[in-house]
């Protein structure tokens, strides 16, 4: 294993810490603090208890790492953006 070559993960946000950290439920059980990854920060990308996500870990670490990807999901409900999105005035 190449000293750069990090782990993917996909797990569920459990629980919402402060400095825009998570606590994630991984798919093997194990559960990690995670922050959120600079892109998604940039592009707002918000992450609620309940979420899907994916988790970039270094294999050094295996209690912190890295969200890279919030999934979709759809039967979410719709955000107030895309609801006031569909008005139209008369």
């Amino acid at each position: 294993m190449a000293k750069e070559e990090l782990l993917e993960l996909d797990g569920v946000v459990t629980d919402v810490l402060p400095d825009a950290r998570f606590r994630v439920m991984l798919d093997n059980e194990h559960e990690i603090v995670a922050y959120t990854a600079g892109k998604m920060k940039k592009h707002r990308i918000r992450t609620l208890i309940g979420d899907r996500v994916t988790v970039e870990m270094t294999p050094y670490d295996l209690d912190k790492g890295r969200i890279i990807f919030r999934h979709k999901d759809e039967k979410a409900p719709a955000t107030r953006a895309q609801a006031r999105k569909n008005f139209r005035r008369r």
